[in-house]
C-alpha cells in the first residue's frame, strides 16, 4: 500500500517570504544599540552602511531602519533567538545607555518583551520547530492591533486580492492569520483599544503571482506607489463587499525576480567577542542542525 501523504500541508500559497520589517528611527546610534548590541541582530554589511540608514539582519528576514521621525507599530513583532540568558545579559548591558528612552524588557513565560527606544515592542521567543518552523533566527511573525469586529473581513481580503491563505484563531482573542512565507505570519489581532495613528511603517513579502494580486488592487483603487518593474505597495485593507477600509498599514509587494529576492544575509554569533573568540565561530546559522528536528 502506497504512503499516503498530505499534499497541502506543503502549499504555501502566492507569498513565499516575508522579508522586512521598515520603521523609521531619529537616532541610529540608539537603534543600534537596542537592535544589535541589545538583541545580538547583525547590521547588514553590504547595504545602507552610512549614518541615515541601517538593515538590520535577523536570519533571512530583516528591519528597515531609515533615518526621520520616529515610526510605531501598532502591535508587535515577533522574533527567534536562541539563548534567553545571553539575550537578557546584553539587554541588560545597553539599560543605562538607553535610560531616558522607551526602552524596556522584561522576562513572560515563554518569551522576553524587549521595546526599543521609541516604543516598538518584541516578543523575543526561543527556537521552537511546531510553533516557528525550523529556525533559531528570524522574524516568524508580525502582529498587528486591530478594530474588534473586523478580523474576519481581514481574513477574507487576502485570500482574495492576495491569494495568501488565511484562517482565523480564537483563544487569547480573535485573530486573523495571513501566511506570508514558509512558517510566517501577518497575525491581525481584534482589541478594544482605541487604535492609534497610522504613521507610515511598512511590511515587506515577496509575492509568485505578482500581476494578479496588482490588477485586482488597482481595480479598487488601493495601490498606492508604483515603485519599479518589480515591485508595488498598497496601504489599505478593506471590506471585499462595501469597500470600507479596515485597517492601514503599507504593504511593500515584490515579485520572486526581484533582484534581491533571498540575497544571503549574514547573521554574526552575538556571543562572540575578543575575550572568548574562536576561530570559524563568527557567524551563526539561522535554521536548526540536523540534530534539532526529526
Amino acid at each position: 500500500m502506497p504512503q499516503q501523504f498530505d499534499r497541502s500541508a506543503e502549499d504555501l500559497g502566492n507569498a513565499i517570504h516575508f522579508e522586512h520589517v521598515n520603521i523609521q528611527v531619529p537616532d541610529q546610534r540608539l537603534a543600534t544599540l537596542f537592535y544589535v548590541t541589545g538583541l545580538g541582530l547583525t547590521r547588514d554589511p553590504y547595504l545602507m552602511v552610512s549614518d541615515t540608514n541601517m538593515w538590520i539582519n535577523a536570519g533571512r528576514s530583516q528591519f528597515h531602519l531609515p533615518s526621520g521621525r520616529p515610526q510605531v507599530l501598532r502591535g508587535h513583532t515577533g522574533l527567534v533567538i536562541e539563548g534567553r540568558e545571553a539575550l537578557l545579559t546584553r539587554l541588560a548591558s545597553v539599560e543605562k545607555k538607553l535610560e531616558g528612552t522607551a526602552f524596556t524588557f522584561a522576562e513572560h513565560n515563554d518569551h522576553v518583551e524587549a521595546v526599543c527606544p521609541w516604543g516598538n515592542r518584541m516578543r523575543v521567543y526561543e527556537p521552537d520547530a511546531a510553533r516557528f518552523g525550523r529556525i533559531t533566527l528570524g522574524i516568524p511573525y508580525v502582529e498587528f492591533d486591530v478594530p474588534m469586529g473586523t478580523a474576519p473581513a481581514i481574513c477574507a481580503f487576502y485570500p482574495e486580492i492576495m491569494g495568501m491563505p488565511s484562517g482565523m484563531r480564537n483563544g487569547d482573542g480573535t485573530v486573523a492569520a495571513v501566511q506570508t512565507g514558509r512558517d510566517q505570519h501577518l497575525l491581525f489581532r481584534e482589541t478594544d483599544r482605541p487604535p492609534g495613528d497610522y504613521d507610515g511603517h511598512h511590511v515587506q513579502m515577496y509575492i509568485t503571482d505578482f500581476s494578479g494580486p496588482y490588477r485586482k488592487l488597482l481595480a479598487r483603487n488601493l495601490v498606492s506607489r508604483e515603485d519599479n518593474q518589480y515591485q508595488y505597495r498598497f496601504c489599505d485593507i478593506v471590506d471585499l463587499d462595501s469597500g470600507k477600509p479596515l485597517f492601514t498599514v503599507e504593504h511593500e509587494v515584490r515579485s520572486a525576480t526581484h533582484p534581491m529576492f533571498m540575497r544571503p544575509m549574514i547573521n554574526r554569533n552575538p556571543v562572540v567577542n575578543n575575550r572568548n573568540y574562536a576561530y570559524g565561530h563568527d557567524q551563526t546559522s539561522w535554521a536548526m542542525g540536523p540534530d534539532q528536528y526529526d
